[in-house]
């Protein structure tokens, strides 16, 4: 009899969500990621705007964390062209999602191709087939239309939604979500990744009323002009406010300092180690899960992905439990 691999929902976008797949697929679990279509920058809102497709880089960044190809062609998807009036800063994994989107006539039977080409282990599924145009209210009234421009207003956020409000999910998306033994929300910016996500109504309601297990990964660095000054307890503040306190059950945070050289690097962008404030976090309710869960790629910091996979899985209940 085969043995079943427990099913794993990972809900995000941008590095975090990419450096966190790269320690899952190592296990023997089913993994499906949803990924934002929220970005409207670089490469991927040029795409986004001369085509008229779903923004195509943080589902390239997701397909190539997932393949389990030669890592010379993992170098060709995120190979991005520095020359030519036409080419210069696009992704070749972007064009190459744009044109199966032509070829195909569908992003999503674009991502499901190409996922076939990549030998990607597991499923990747965009929040929404269309492209969703994020919106910030800012404290002091002003609204901010996209992704790539929230962070460069240099203002506080109040609160982020999207247009078209009702955007419609995949069927798919939904039946995954149903279907997990553990939903996994981050790790990755908050406002403009994992909420764009979230904000899509029948995804969060889908959450929501899911029996599996929902473990939000706080950040470990704050981000500047998104969640400057922000504590574990801002961010889990940040997402109940915005989709109610029934997403998250468990939360995984970082309990190891940072080295000075590498916090002064990042001060001279404007982050800092996000402060691990025990007490408020855990008057929510949830179940706190701090440890030392973070590793340094020259000087970058990253979420350590084989511990933090291994703490994930250790939140999977067994066949025995499921059935008690």
């Amino acid at each position: 009899m085969k043995e079943t691999q427990p099913k794993i929902v990972v809900i995000g976008g941008g590095t975090g969500l990419s450096v966190l797949l790269r320690g899952l697929k190592r296990f023997h679990v089913d993994i499906t990621a949803i990924v934002t279509v929220a970005d409207d920058g670089g490469s991927s809102g040029r795409l986004r705007d001369e085509f008229h497709i779903p923004p195509p880089g943080d589902v390239r960044n997701v397909l190539t964390a997932l393949s389990t190809v030669e890592p010379l062609l993992e170098a060709v998807m995120q190979h991005r062209f520095k020359n030519g009036s036409g080419l210069s800063g696009h992704s070749l994994g972007n064009l190459l999602l744009a044109a199966m989107t032509d070829i195909t006539g569908d992003f999503v039977t674009a991502i499901r191709e190409l996922s076939r080409v990549l030998n990607v282990k597991g499923k990747v599924l965009p929040a929404a087939n269309q492209s969703i145009v994020l919106k910030a209210e800012m404290e002091d009234g002003s609204i901010v239309v996209g992704e790539s421009k929230i962070p460069q207003s240099n203002k506080i956020i109040k609160r982020v939604f999207l247009s078209p409000e009702e955007v419609e999910p995949l069927f798919e998306t939904l039946q995954a979500i149903r279907e997990a033994d553990l939903i996994v929300l981050g790790p990755g910016s908050l406002y403009t990744s994992l909420l764009p996500n979230l904000l899509v109504p029948k995804i969060s309601e889908a959450v929501r009323m899911a029996k599996a297990k929902k473990v939000y990964i706080c950040n470990v660095m704050t981000q500047p002009g998104e969640t400057e000054d922000y504590t574990a307890s801002d961010h889990v503040q940040a997402i109940i406010d915005h989709v109610g306190a029934q997403l998250i059950d468990t939360i995984v945070v970082n309990a190891s300092s940072v080295p000075k050289e590498v916090s002064d690097r990042y001060a001279l962008e404007g982050a800092k180690p996000i402060v691990y404030d025990e007490g408020r976090l855990k008057s929510f309710g949830f179940e706190v899960i701090s440890d030392k869960i973070i590793q340094y790629d020259n000087l970058l910091i990253r979420h350590n992905a084989r511990k933090v996979s291994k703490i994930l899985l250790s939140l999977i209940p067994t066949s025995s439990e499921q059935t008690t």
